[in-house]
């Protein structure tokens, strides 16, 4: 059984390669412990001056987790839950947490497809993080389209975009290219996809300890390839909407406007579950005020409540599984969703001395 994860070390840079094609790279448990074994051997090992994680495939750097695994595992126990579910959340999010704070340049290269799990493994932290994205970069944090939330860190990086944007990517789960993932802040550098090749030999040639400023200097000669970004026209448009007090106020906000932007990111949000819309929108306002560990830790929590109230499972299951993407939300609609069930989600598992992610920081 491979884990879909290889590895090799040249010139000082850790290149990490996902290899999980046919699944868009989708993360199993096996390839979260592969990575999060790497990562800690290459973070102690002075041979290793930068970390590079790509893909064999231009189709994706990373999908998300497997949620077909999920759906599974999910329906493995009365409450929703099984051993090898906690463990891959656990786990997963233990190594965004390691990915966020590594210690030497963390450059994940982000073409194709980047989704949820896959935006966990890719958004290093602001002081050794480089993110590159293509002309094929298609990023989006998409959770609420399977009845779930923003996760991997989401209740972080997303609750400190600029303005409302935010707000606007939890709660449509819309997909962005490059141009509107470097204006949110999501990414470093663009490289067209035509330069890609070059790039990938830059970063077999140049030492690993001078990578980043050579990818930095290389990508200077894009800054303005991109091209123009949707969600900065629209700015003013999006704080407004979606700084309203409320799901139902975001979505009356948007009925008022009949721009197409808006009308997309309404119907958009009609689809989605509106209990894990009013959970997004919470969890993102506490975010804000939360490091990185505790955002985690909050993740945690809301995913095991997730489970147990199985909107998760009902999601994939019309999604993924039997495909009728007809799900049946539970309350059915924004009318239905009552403040006791949004604050049930935010209620502890665990004592904080026994979180599974009490030892981050």
């Amino acid at each position: 059984m491979t884990d879909h994860v290889l590895t090799r070390v040249a010139n000082g840079t850790g290149v990490i390669t996902l290899d999980r094609p046919k699944a868009l790279n989708s993360l199993s448990l096996a390839m979260v412990r592969r990575l999060t074994e790497t990562l800690l051997a290459w973070r102690d090992d002075a041979s290793v001056d930068a970390v590079v994680i790509t893909s064999s495939s231009e189709k994706a750097l990373c999908a998300g987790g497997d949620i077909r695994f999920f759906h599974e595992a999910g329906h493995a126990a009365p409450t929703g839950g099984s051993a090898l579910l906690e463990d891959f959340f656990t786990e997963e999010y233990a190594l965004n947490h390691l990915v966020h704070f590594y210690p030497k340049p963390y450059i994940s290269l982000m073409d194709g497809v980047v989704m949820g799990g896959g935006m966990g493994i890719a958004q290093g932290g602001p002081e050794t993080g480089l993110r590159i994205v293509t002309d094929r970069t298609k990023m989006a944090m998409p959770e609420v389209n399977i009845g779930l939330f923003p996760d991997v860190g989401g209740s972080h990086f997303l609750s400190h975009a600029p303005g409302q944007l935010g707000n606007y990517l939890g709660l449509t789960g819309l997909t962005i290219g490059a141009a509107d993932a470097l204006y949110v802040g999501l990414a470093d550098v663009f490289v067209p996809g035509a330069q890609l090749g070059e790039l990938k030999a830059l970063i077999d040639t140049a030492p690993g300890a001078q990578l980043a400023a050579s990818i930095r200097a290389f990508g200077a000669r894009f800054a303005d390839a991109a091209g123009p970004s949707a969600l900065q026209a629209a700015r003013g448009a999006i704080d407004v909407h979606f700084g309203a007090g409320s799901v139902a106020a975001i979505m009356t906000s948007l009925e008022g406007d009949a721009s197409p932007f808006a009308q997309k990111a309404l119907d958009a949000m009609r689809q989605r579950s509106p209990l894990l819309m009013c959970v997004t929108r919470d969890m993102l306002l506490r975010g804000a005020a939360l490091g990185v560990a505790d955002c985690l830790r909050m993740e945690r929590s809301l995913v095991r409540r997730n489970f147990e109230h199985g909107e998760v499972l009902e999601g994939v299951r019309a999604l993924v599984i039997d495909k009728d993407n007809l799900p049946k939300w539970n309350p059915p609609t924004l009318g239905d969703v009552s403040p006791d069930m949004v604050a049930r989600f935010f209620e502890p598992v665990w004592p904080d001395y026994a979180h599974p992610l009490r030892h981050l920081d």
